[in-house]
């Protein structure tokens, strides 16, 4: 089977190629052959052809920004959200692979398809107006960097501050930055209208966005700025779209899209603008500007703390998006200071959680240290998505964390009155020359870090079990057994050689033959596999796989040791999140050190951290009255082993026994 898909986020940056990956591993995990376009700010690399697509078996679109889709015309076509190719990969191909997709016809799209694009998980208002941003962004940094650069190399201090003077080279430079600032609406409207009726509403929106940008239409100084370009965006979005559907005789179809309804839902657009909503809402827009300009003591903090907290809340998501767009109108309207709070509460994220994952190994286990390195350099170019991997691993105190931390940043920006005048964030733009009050920007960004820092330090939990053995192989509290190799794995383990829930029954001790444990296949047979579990619950798969180790002799009572895994996950769940479960118990019913290996494809409820559903099962019997803390060993080289991504890949697409067999030999 062949499978398609397109990855597209607003910005282009993160999320786009996030999407595109997590589909490619998903797709060679179940076995699925797979080519990802995505369509990010650099462009678009990897184009799908049109023999491929000829080829395909279905198509996956996860986009945030409108998709052009007439090339998948009598295609199976599954449209998300970006986030759903990030977090649901498996799901969005197995729903391709169960051919549960409509086929995408061009004429029926917006009646029939959109019902069942997956509509109520997508907000349709939102993918419109990002797509208008994502095209819109560009035209904002060219203008302000270009304004910046002629400011800073060519500009002169006057007491009315730096001034270029006329007939400079780098006065043409500060000419050019503001012509890009002139397409900045018009284009924001007219990719609105796009997203909403597809190429036919792209003129109607610019014309709009331009009318809108433009108050001499409406006997306005200012015009209606941003809002105004939103407004006109959907107008004439809809508006084109109501004429699109409109039933016109054979002679006129051939003209609709090219003369029929650009010019009519222009008139209107335009006609509407005027005589309208253009004067209301310029007056809107400047009774805004005016008192965001006047902004001063606490008004000023209180603006700084919501902006810091919408940018670090989702990390690039609708809120985040919210705040950003918001800044970047004001620097089209000449207000640079509400961009400058957004600019360090963008960076603040990824830059205090890579300091945070590289100085504190208590908390973070060595991959995580390892890619905190790639977060602190995105958090430099001022890319707040390089913190969702660790946002998503431990939200209830990340999220709080780098929230904190931004809006202490942004308060210190504001009150600093540090500028940017490029809608991006992160120290770049200040290398770059585009903000203003550079040593309080630092100081910003700085102190902002150190603060989220300090508090995922405080909040998070360590990694590993504080846990020693003395010499007869008890558990003694206060010592560290953790080496280098251990992870987030070891801490459902935590004190487990005294505190593991342990069943006994009223017959006399068994007496177990010591095992040297140097490796997993030490403890684990062709027995005890099984590639196919059958319970779809917990309990089942945990009698499932008891009945293995009463089958091999290893327990001399099922029940009885069912009693300690139970009372064990009583505790607390042992699904530690990223589809493994490690379920495990110390009985007297237990034989011999023991370990079942299971997997259940569709997954598994086991109440796991992070809500994934388990599909890798371990679990490990161990006697009563061991002396060697068996569990724990097995637990640590675990933990080594299964943080490799291609391992778990591996293990779940083992097609036999001793493929399996073959692959938990690594596990030393």
């Amino acid at each position: 089977m062949k499978i398609l898909a397109i990855t597209s986020c607003p910005n282009g940056i993160a999320h786009t190629y996030m999407a595109a990956e997590n589909l490619q591993k998903a797709a060679a995990k179940l076995g699925i052959e797979m080519k990802v376009e995505t369509q990010g700010s650099i462009g678009v690399e990897n184009q799908l052809t049109e023999q491929e697509i000829r080829e395909a078996d279905g198509i996956i679109i996860a986009a945030d920004k409108t998709v052009v889709k007439d090339r998948f015309v009598g295609k199976k076509l599954l449209v998300v959200g970006v986030q759903d190719g990030i977090r649901r990969p498996e799901e969005l191909i197995q729903r391709v692979m169960k051919g549960n997709v409509p086929v995408y016809q061009a004429e029926s799209r917006s009646a029939e398809g959109s019902s069942q694009e997956n509509k109520p998980k997508q907000n349709p208002i939102y993918r419109h107006l990002m797509n208008g941003v994502s095209y819109m962004v560009p035209f904002i940094v060219i203008g302000g960097l270009l304004i910046a650069i002629a400011l800073t190399i060519g500009g002169e201090k006057t007491p009315g501050g730096l001034v270029i003077p006329d007939g400079s080279f780098w006065k043409t430079v500060q000419d050019i930055g503001s012509a890009s600032f002139t397409f900045m609406i018009p284009i924001l409207a007219g990719f609105i209208a796009m997203s909403i009726a597809d190429r036919p509403g792209l003129a109607p929106g610019m014309v709009g966005g331009f009318i809108a940008a433009n108050g001499s239409f409406y006997g306005s100084e200012a015009g209606a700025g941003f809002i105004g370009g939103i407004i006109a965006g959907f107008l004439a979005g809809y508006v084109a779209l109501g004429i699109r559907k409109m039933k016109v005789g054979r002679a006129l179809q051939p003209i609709m899209p090219i003369i029929i309804i650009p010019v009519l839902a222009s008139l209107i657009v335009g006609l509407i603008f005027v005589f309208v909503i253009g004067a209301p809402v310029a007056q809107l827009f400047e009774a805004l500007t005016g008192w965001l300009a006047g902004m001063q003591g606490t008004s000023s903090i209180l603006l700084a703390l919501i902006l810091g907290a919408m940018i670090s809340f989702d990390m690039g998501g609708p809120v985040n998006k919210v705040a950003f767009l918001f800044g970047s109108a004001m620097i089209g309207e000449g207000n640079y200071e509400i961009m400058g709070p957004i600019a360090v509460a963008i960076c603040i994220p990824p830059i205090g959680m890579g300091l945070a994952a590289m100085i504190n190994k208590r908390k973070f286990a060595p991959a995580e240290r390892e890619a905190g390195k790639a977060t602190f350099t995105m958090g430099l170019f001022g890319i707040t998505e390089g913190a969702i991997p660790f946002a998503a691993q431990d939200p209830l105190r990340v999220i709080p964390s780098i929230m904190v931390g931004s809006m202490v940043g942004s308060v210190i920006a504001m009150l600093g009155n540090v500028g940017d005048k490029v809608a991006h964030g992160g120290p770049i733009v200040a290398v770059l020359g585009a903000v203003d009050h550079v040593f309080m920007f630092f100081i910003a960004v700085i102190v902002g870090a150190a603060v989220s820092v300090i508090l995922v330090s405080l909040l998070k939990k360590d990694i590993a079990a504080t846990v020693t053995l003395d010499a007869a192989g008890e558990a003694m509290p206060g010592h560290s057994t953790a080496g280098a190799g251990q992870s987030a794995i070891t801490t459902a383990a935590a004190a487990e050689s005294s505190a593991s829930a342990t069943v006994t029954n009223n017959g006399p001790a068994v007496s177990s033959q010591a095992i040297h444990i140097e490796k997993l296949t030490d403890i684990v047979t062709m027995d005890l596999i099984n590639l196919d579990l059958e319970g779809t619950t917990r309990d089942a798969v945990v009698d499932e796989m008891i009945g293995a180790l009463e089958r091999t002799g290893a327990v001399s009572s099922a029940s009885d040791f069912k009693q300690a895994i139970l009372a064990r996950e009583e505790e607390g769940s042992t699904g530690i999140g990223m589809n493994i479960a490690i379920p495990h118990g110390k009985s007297e019913a237990v034989l011999k050190p023991s370990v079942v290996f299971g997997i259940k494809q569709g997954g598994v409820d086991w109440n796991s951290a992070d809500g994934s559903e388990a599909k890798l099962i371990f679990m490990i019997a161990v006697p009563r009255n061991s002396k060697e803390n068996a569990h724990l060993k097995v637990l640590q080289m675990l933990s080594r082993k299964l943080m490799d991504n291609h391992f778990r890949e591996a293990l779940l697409a083992a097609a036999t026994k001793e493929e399996a067999y073959q692959l938990l030999d690594q596990v030393h």
